[in-house]
Formats: C-alpha cells, sequence, structure tokens
C-alpha cells in the first residue's frame, strides 16, 4: 500500500481474495441504492404530479417492506459463507506460535525443536534507506507459500492483536488464553503486519 492508494492492498491469500470480492460485491449493492434513493428524492423534489390515490399504497408498502429484505439476503449469503471460509481449520503442514509482549512478539516454531526467537521493532534512528518506520523487526518470520500454515497467538501482558493485511489474518492474542487461525501464502514476498 501507498500513501495515495485508494483501493484494498493487494490479496496475498486466497481468504483475502474472498474479502476483497465480497467487498466490491457489497459496494456495487451500497452504489445502487444510494442512485435509486437518490433519483427518487430527487424527483419528489422536482416535480408537481398530484396522486389522488396516494394514501391508499398497499402495494408499494408490500414492495418496500419485501425488497430491502430480499437485499439483505444477497449481502447476508456471502458474508456467512465468508464467515465460515475464514474460520474452517485445514489439515497445517506448519504452525507458527506467537507471543505477544510489550513492544514485541515472540515466535515459536513448533514443528522444529529449539527454534524461538524475539522479534523488535527497528527503533527510527537505526533505519536504513527504504525501510519503513514502525513496520521493520529486526528479525522475521520467515514462512513457505503454497502451504497451509497454523498461528497461534497468546499474549503475556496485555491483549495483542496480530495482523498481517495481505493474508486477510487478524486474529487477537489474549493472556492465558490461546487463538488458532490458518491461513495460505499464494506467493512469496515480504509482508508487513501491526499490532492493532
Amino acid at each position: 500500500a501507498t500513501w495515495n492508494h485508494i483501493l484494498l492492498i493487494d490479496s496475498n491469500s486466497p481468504l483475502m481474495e474472498q474479502l476483497n470480492f465480497f467487498h466490491d460485491h457489497t459496494l456495487l449493492i451500497i452504489t445502487l441504492i444510494t442512485i435509486l434513493v437518490g433519483y427518487n428524492m430527487l424527483s419528489l423534489l422536482t416535480n408537481s404530479f398530484i396522486n389522488r390515490f396516494l394514501l391508499h399504497g398497499q402495494l408499494i408498502e408490500i414492495i418496500w417492506t419485501i425488497l430491502p429484505a430480499i437485499i439483505l439476503l444477497f449481502i447476508a449469503f456471502p458474508s456467512l459463507r465468508l464467515l465460515y471460509l475464514l474460520d474452517e481449520t485445514n489439515k497445517p503442514s506448519l504452525t507458527l506460535k506467537s507471543i505477544g509482549h510489550q513492544w514485541y512478539w515472540s515466535y515459536e516454531y513448533s514443528d522444529f525443536k529449539n527454534i524461538e526467537f524475539d522479534s523488535y521493532m527497528v527503533p527510527s534512528a537505526e533505519l536504513n534507506e527504504g525501510d519503513f518506520r514502525l513496520l521493520d523487526v529486526d528479525n522475521r518470520i520467515v514462512l513457505p507459500n503454497h502451504t497451509q500454515i497454523r498461528l497461534i497467538a497468546t499474549a503475556t501482558d496485555v491483549i495483542h492483536s496480530w495482523t498481517v493485511p495481505s493474508l486477510g489474518v487478524k486474529i487477537d492474542a489474549t493472556p492465558g488464553r490461546l487463538n488458532q487461525t490458518n491461513f495460505y501464502m499464494n506467493r512469496s514476498g515480504l509482508f508487513f503486519g501491526q499490532c492493532s
């Protein structure tokens, strides 16, 4: 994402692609509703026609009661499908445990012995040319692409949130509790996330 970027960030996982499609689907419906309501308001303000049967409008009342319910169904069904897809856990090939601390994260590759490290933000004074302030860290996570990855998140002090927008992953890390999610990366690259 850049400073002048208007649209959503480019997706790197199938779930984020589905989230982008749902966003576009809902935005189209909202745009059509806005145009229709705007046209109706403009036509009410500009015409001076009088209808003597205006007080007896059973049909129009039925239509403007049922039509919004149908429109809500067109939004609700894809939304529910997406919620179930986001919560579905496939057979993971790799497990990453993420522990939130005050101002840094600890990571453990649970499938291997003794691979643990801390990841601190790089201080602003130590940034190199082209590094991103408040995003770059000293130890980055290295994960394979085209692999189902399970993320287990917890915290030691306060509630944190492990987030990578391009993967469509956001999970709360709560002290004394393990939360789990999974993701799948379509391509390799450098992806930034933030505790939000």
